[in-house]
Formats: C-alpha cells, structure tokens, sequence
C-alpha cells in the first residue's frame, strides 16, 4: 500500500512543482515585459503627457537605475527574509506600483511609479530563479525548468515589443502598465499556497551602501540629461556632476569596510573580470539607447504603427537568440575571446551604418539589415562575455558574480541612455542653427530630430568599438585544461554550462 501511496503522490508533487514554476515565470515575464513593452509605448506617452525627448528617456532610466542598483539588495532580502516573502512583498509592490504609473496625470507621478516598479523587480527577480534552482534539484528537470526560464526571459524581450504595440495601438498606452496588475494579484495570491518559505539566513542589508550607489548613478545620469538640455555650463549640471562623484566616492568608502558589502569589490581586483564588466557597460549603454531612438525613428519618421514598430524589432531579438545559443557551443572550440572579437565586429559596423540614418532611410535596408547585424553580433559575444565575467569565480561566490553581471547591464544602459539623450540634445541644436533652405517647418522639424538620432547613432558606435579595443588589449582568460593539447571540447563544458545556469539571470 505504501508504494502504491507514494506512487499515486509523486504525481501530485511534481504537478504541484510544475504550477510553481508556471506561477513564478508568470512574474519574470511581467519584469521582463515591462521594459519592452512600455519602449513602443514612448511616443504615445510623450503626446499624452506632453513629454520631451529628454523627460521621456527618464520613463526608461527611471527604472533601470531602481532595478539595476537594488538588485544585489533583492538578492540579500531573499536569503536574509526567505524566497518567499521577498518574492511576494516585491511582487506586491511591483503591482502597486504599475496601477499608479497606468493612472498617472502627469510625468512625476509617471516616474515615480517607473522607480518603485524597478525597485519591485529588483526584490522580487532574485527569488524567481532561486525558487527554480531549489525547486528542481533533479539534473534533467533543473536544466528543463532552467531552459523554459531562458525562453521566457529572452522571448519575453521580442514578445513585449509585439505585446506593447498591439496594446497601444487597440486601447491606450495606460493599459502595458494595467495589464501587470490583474496578473500581479493572482500570483501573489497563490504564492503562499505554491511555493515553499526558504531557511531565513542571519546578516544585515548594507542599505547605506545600496542607497548610496542608487543615488549617486541617478545623480551622474541626471546631469548628463540636463545637459542635453540646458548645455554644460548649466549650475544644475555641474552640481549634480559633483554630488554623483561624492555619492558614489561614498559608497566605494562604505563598501570597503562593510563586513557584508553588497557590491563585493573584490570581484573587479582581477583584470579580465574588470574589463569584462566595463565591455558589458560600453555595449548595453550603446544597445539600449539605440532601442530609445530606433523606437521613435520607426515610428515618427517612417511611419510605423505601434504595432508594425513592435514587430519591426522581432527580426533582431530572433537573431540574437538563435546566435546566442550557437554561441555557447562555439565558445568551447573557439574560446570566449576570439569569439567576443568577432561577435563585435558586425555590431559596431551595424550601429555605424545607423549613424548614416536621414530623413531619406528606408526600413529595408536602412534599418532592417543594421539591427540583424547588432542582433547577430550580440548573440555571438554576449555568452562568451558572461564567461569572462565568471572565470576564476569560485563556485560559492557565483551568485554574486553573476548578480554583478546583470547590475552592470542595468546601470550600463541607464548611463548609456542619458549620454546618448546628451549627444541627441547637443546635435539637434547644431542641426537647428544650420536649418535647411526652402524646407517646410515641419520637414525641418524631422531633420533636426534625425540629425541628433544619427549622432547618438554614431556615439553608440564608438562605445562598442571601445568595448571591442578593451577585449582585445585587456581580456586574458586562461586556457581550460586540455584546450592546448587538442583535447575534445567536452572538457570546457562544465564551465559553459555553468556559465549558461547563470545567464538566465541575465536579460540579453
């Protein structure tokens, strides 16, 4: 009777996991959608809330500074508060958070809801994964649960920009935030019935330290946007550069003598591990500003509708992921350095050629054949980037290592944008001085603005050509055991598949 029992009950339990898996997806979804979705959503809020083009980057910044410079804190809430809690109390505030944004009147209300979204993300993403890892302790169904978690997270990217335009384009820009919180409260609801509490672990949170990095990154990106728009002799300017610098000399203080950093300093003490994180920076900072002004170009200058400006990125986020998953095979033959170099030769010749944008450019092939360049390049040198960043790490400090790579990409982007926004607002006033002869206000309207577009273009471009002379002069990985005696490539692939557990934590 007992083996007929346990017979009957395994299929229960492993039902019972498989709904818990389902419900904690459901949320890395609606934290992955949020950023793609609302980036279609850019022009609409800008007419709606009367937005420039620098307050609109901020609907973005906003919540990828929270997200980005909390996360290591998430991290600490769920070991320090149990998974469970965490991943519900950041849940819960993530919902909350998106019905303000939805009913927001005016852009203060609309990037105050954008923070505290980011800062419910950024408690409730950690848990996700640990609910997965602990959840599944089995080989084959760790690497199942792992290898749907991969798919919603890269997926979510390219199926938020189709979600976004239909949702703008069929009701109002409003509803990508309305549609988290029927979701929200649903899987809060369950979550005490689904997921099991974690053993709390003893430790404090290091909030100085997470309070002071968060202020002092959305202090440096703030002077950079107000610059795009009042110039760099601006007071506001000059003094939000210097209270970013004091910030953050600040934290770099308090980090090094907390007994429980949440930034572990000694991760960039090795000279590939540093070199990857500032590669990672220079080319998120390029990628997600390009997604800014692509967004808009598609859109207000071609034409596009949410819709058709949704599926217009599918081509590229395709690429990317087919590429990426290419990579980690080819990264065992090939080793992660060669591989980063050419991954990044077609995105700097990609981000190059939109640099050539006009008024004049056509979808194909003035914008098509450039984004599947970036999105073919990305996949290639995205993985192998990831290796670099945790080659050395010992398997106990994995976490955090990883936990860096993903504060990197978040920050990196938020920095990236406002500079790009700063080189936008300096080259449409320069296109503004020089206004070209018989054309109608309007035409010259759209040539200041593709102007600027075209210059932050450029500019990405040399952040991912300074990241590719960064990997080339600075990265030095040792080789893998056998790898210079001819050895077969299934001595590299403990460290690859390492590498490919912890890039689902990682939103490429």
């Amino acid at each position: 009777m007992s083996r007929q029992a346990h017979r009957k009950r395994a299929p229960r339990g492993h039902d019972r996991r498989n709904i818990a898996l389902g419900l904690v997806l459901c949320a890395q979804l609606m934290i992955v959608l949020d950023m793609t979705v609302v980036n279609i959503a850019l022009p609409s809020m800008a007419t709606g809330l009367h937005l420039s083009a620098t307050s609109l980057s901020w609907v973005l910044n906003a919540y990828a500074l929270t997200f980005g410079g909390l996360l290591l804190l998430g991290g600490r809430a769920s070991d320090i508060l149990g998974r469970r809690e965490a991943f519900m109390a950041g849940l819960a505030v993530f919902t909350l958070a998106s019905l303000a944004g939805g009913l927001a009147t005016s852009s203060g209300v609309l990037l105050a809801a954008r923070a505290v979204q980011g800062a419910g993300g950024a408690i409730a993403s950690p848990a996700v994964l640990a609910a997965i890892v602990t959840g599944f302790p089995d080989g084959r169904e760790r690497i199942r649960a792992l290898s749907i978690f991969t798919a919603v997270t890269m997926g979510g990217s390219s199926l938020g920009l189709v979600i976004g335009g239909l949702i703008v384009q069929w009701a109002s820009w409003r509803w990508v935030f309305f549609v988290n919180v029927p979701i929200g409260i649903i899987v809060v609801a369950l979550a005490p019935r689904l997921l099991d509490s974690s053993r709390r672990r003893r430790g404090h949170f290091d909030a100085a330290g997470a309070i002071t990095s968060t202020a002092g990154m959305s202090a440096l990106v703030y002077a950079f946007i107000n610059v795009a728009s009042h110039g760099w002799s601006n007071h506001l300017s000059v003094g939000a550069f210097a209270l970013a610098a004091l910030l953050l000399g600040a934290f770099t203080v308090i980090e090094t003598r907390s007994s429980q950093p949440i930034t572990p300093l000694w991760l960039v003490r090795d000279r590939s591990r540093a070199a990857s994180y500032v590669a990672r920076l220079l080319l998120v900072a390029g990628m997600f500003g390009s997604f800014f002004f692509l967004t808009q170009f598609v859109q207000e200058v071609l034409g596009f509708s949410p819709l058709e400006a949704g599926a217009a990125f599918v081509p590229m986020t395709g690429a990317l992921f087919a590429t990426s998953r290419l990579a980690t095979r080819l990264a065992t033959r090939f080793g992660p350095k060669p591989l980063m170099i050419a991954g990044l030769l077609p995105v700097v010749a990609g981000m190059a050629w939109l640099g050539l944008l006009s008024t004049g450019t056509s979808y194909f092939p003035g914008v098509l054949v450039p984004m599947l360049l970036l999105g073919l390049g990305m996949g290639v040198a995205f993985v192998p980037l990831t290796m670099a960043s945790l080659a050395g790490v010992p398997p106990k400090e994995s976490g955090a290592a990883a936990s860096m790579v993903n504060v990197m990409q978040q920050v990196g982007g938020a920095l990236g944008l406002a500079i790009l926004v700063t080189v936008y607002g300096t080259a449409s006033r320069t296109a503004a001085r020089h206004p070209v002869i018989g054309a109608t206000v309007a035409a010259q309207s759209q040539h200041i603005r593709v102007h600027g577009m075209a210059a932050a273009f450029t500019a990405a471009a040399i952040f991912d050509a300074i990241a590719l002379i960064v990997i080339a002069v600075v990265i030095r990985l040792r080789s893998e055991p056998g790898a210079q005696s001819g050895a077969p490539a299934s001595q590299l692939e403990p460290a690859v598949e390492r590498t490919s557990e912890l890039l689902e934590a990682d939103v490429i």
